[in-house]
């Protein structure tokens, strides 16, 4: 009697929210920053991404990173970078073993995975990018490597909560044209967005059925960066990958 031999075990996506906590940073970035852009010591800065990289279990040179510009440009990536990304807002892999990175202060980090294609992404997702429709694109750009919005799954991380992000009506209304959902009103009672609304009815939209949300919200919770709230500070990271 045989048997047929059994399937090797398939990659699966992972997804990771990285916060302030366990780093070498010290005030104002204290102390996990990952952002190497926004005045913090390098030293400190390749000391934290150097224990993101111990903690995944991955060579540093498997962690792709992106000179963020709150546009839609979407970079499909195959292995690890000469430095960051040039002006991209979002990255997209099917390669397993290569982690993309988004970083964030109170933007979104959208994190997207689609297990039956192993195709995942990282968009930077903040208020022009949902405008511009960066969403879209990435999804555009996984479709070309195999993935089905029917399969993908999507973490949108956190980021500053419509109570607390304040926009004159006229910037509203421009997101609104959008993303209609992300229209809210503050605790103040003045016009707001809530960007993670805007972006959850988008994916529902776009045929993308299972959506997570992380409901921390930068401003609140101090063991998060947000540059709102303090002005200078660090950006902590999304990251997924194929392991």
């Amino acid at each position: 009697m045989s048997s047929t031999p059994a399937a090797p075990p398939a990659v699966r996506p992972r997804r990771v929210v990285t916060d302030r906590r366990g780093g070498r940073s010290r005030s104002p970035y204290f102390s996990f920053n990952l952002g190497d852009h926004v005045g913090d010591d390098p030293g400190d800065v390749a000391a934290n991404r150097a224990r993101v990289a111990r903690e995944l279990a991955v060579p540093e040179d498997r962690l792709v990173w992106m000179n963020q510009v709150h546009g839609t440009g979407v970079a499909v990536v195959t292995g690890p970078q000469d430095g960051p990304v040039p002006e991209t807002d979002a990255l997209v892999t099917s390669t397993p073993g290569l982690v993309l990175c988004v970083l964030v202060a109170d933007c979104v980090p959208v994190l997207l995975t689609d297990p039956v294609a192993g195709v995942v992404a990282a968009v930077h997702a903040g208020r022009e990018g949902v405008r511009q429709g960066v969403l879209p694109a990435t999804l555009s750009a996984m479709a070309s490597l195999g993935a089905r919005a029917r399969h993908v799954t999507a973490l949108l991380g956190p980021a500053v909560c419509g109570a607390c992000y304040e926009v004159p009506v006229a910037m509203q209304q421009d997101v609104a044209r959008v993303a209609p959902a992300a229209a809210v009103l503050t605790r103040k009672g003045t016009p707001g967005l809530d960007l993670r609304a805007g972006l959850a009815e988008g994916l529902h939209r776009a045929g993308v059925a299972q959506v997570v949300h992380d409901p921390r919200c930068t401003v609140e919770d101090r063991f998060l960066f947000s540059h709102r709230r303090d002005g200078v500070t660090g950006r902590q990271a999304g990251l997924v990958w194929l392991g």
